[in-house]
């Protein structure tokens, strides 16, 4: 059986802090913030396949409130993510995501982010899109206050 999950997250932007972003951190004067790493791409993915297992969202798995996960690499936590996909019998087909962001330019890093995200899933990277975009200056995102990324995953779930 397949199934199909989709996820959303923000994060603000703010000083002192490293931008990452699938895993990979990029040049830029700001970072985002966030209890663990704000990693806004990865948050997206996981809550996408937590979603199409029906399992929650990150909130439930990884809650801002237990320090545990204070500075956290959502890395760690998209592993312990999969972990619980395959403890259900399912694997992950694809995944299509997006990152909304007036700045930085994300084109260079796309790569380095899809090789990352291709271990830790256990899955080619040709399975793997992420597309970057911006809102035409409009908004939070286009006053350079925040990034958004959204993820929609096909899992395979046939063994469960």
């Amino acid at each position: 059986m397949f199934r199909i999950g989709q996820g959303f997250d923000v994060h603000p932007f703010a000083l002192g802090r490293k931008l990452i972003l699938g895993g990979v951190v990029i040049p830029h004067e700001m970072g985002l913030l966030g209890h663990s790493d704000a990693d806004v791409l990865i948050h997206a993915l996981m809550d996408a396949l937590l979603g199409a297992c029906a399992l929650g969202d990150i909130g439930r798995h990884f809650p801002d409130t237990d320090q545990q996960f204070l500075n956290v690499d959502s890395r760690v936590l998209l592993c312990k993510v999969v972990s619980l996909l395959k403890e259900q019998g399912s694997v992950v087909v694809n995944v299509d995501m997006t990152v909304i962001a007036q700045s930085p330019k994300l084109a260079p890093f796309l790569d380095e982010i899809r090789s990352n995200l291709s271990g830790d899933l256990g899955i080619a990277s040709s399975r793997i899109s992420i597309k970057a975009t911006t809102t035409e200056h409009l908004g939070f995102i286009g006053r350079k206050e925040g990034i958004a990324a959204q993820a929609v995953v096909l899992i395979d779930s046939s063994d469960n």
